[in-house]
């Protein structure tokens, strides 16, 4: 069994924003897969399917980004899932351009407080991350504006075709093979 958690906040107030990327992937994968995403156990609507022959469970926690870890540590726990194996987050990632994204087995938070929250919670650093660009973020930006803002036209086209090829992208991740998804999508423009 996989959990499959993506990073983002609640609320319409929210939607389409630059920091909400991983609610919109785990929509587009719930979408292709035919999962539904009803249940709000643990703070967090989830739903359980079938990917590649492989259990999931998707999840959007309802905590807000920050908190994010307090959704995903106790299913993780209710499940007995190892982070190392069996979880795979999907976020924002500001150092990225759109249409671009990053596939990685473990590594640090690199600033992102949604990461940071679910590297806290779980005591682990070891888990599979794909990170999708939603532009540069500039030094001398305000943060907290920048992602909790809308991404420009051509840019939001761009992220939408992440978001239109991530069930190809899912399909690798799922069957744990997350060097093939590596090579051929970490120097992939969308």
């Amino acid at each position: 069994m996989m959990l499959i958690a993506g990073l983002g906040n609640p609320g319409l107030k929210y939607r389409h924003t630059r920091h909400n990327a991983g609610f919109e992937a785990l929509d587009a994968i719930a979408e292709y897969y035919g999962i539904s995403l009803r249940s709000d156990k643990f703070r967090g609507k989830a739903g359980k399917g079938i990917i590649e022959g492989e259990k999931v469970i998707l999840v959007k926690p309802q905590t807000f980004m920050n908190d994010s870890g307090q959704c995903i540590k106790p299913l993780m726990d209710y499940f007995e899932l190892d982070p190392d194996k069996d979880l795979l987050v999907i976020s924002d990632d500001v150092m990225l351009e759109p249409g671009r994204i990053r596939i990685r087995r473990k590594g640090s938070a690199g600033g992102h407080n949604g990461l940071k929250s679910v590297i806290k919670e779980t005591g682990t650093e070891d888990f599979t991350r794909l990170r999708i660009g939603v532009g540069k973020f500039e030094e001398g930006m305000d943060m907290v504006n920048y992602v909790l803002g809308h991404p420009e036209r051509t840019d939001r086209k761009k992220i939408e075709r992440v978001y239109e090829s991530i069930p190809d992208i899912i399909s690798l991740l799922v069957k744990r093979d997350v060097d093939t998804a590596m090579n051929r999508y970490n120097s992939f423009e969308f």
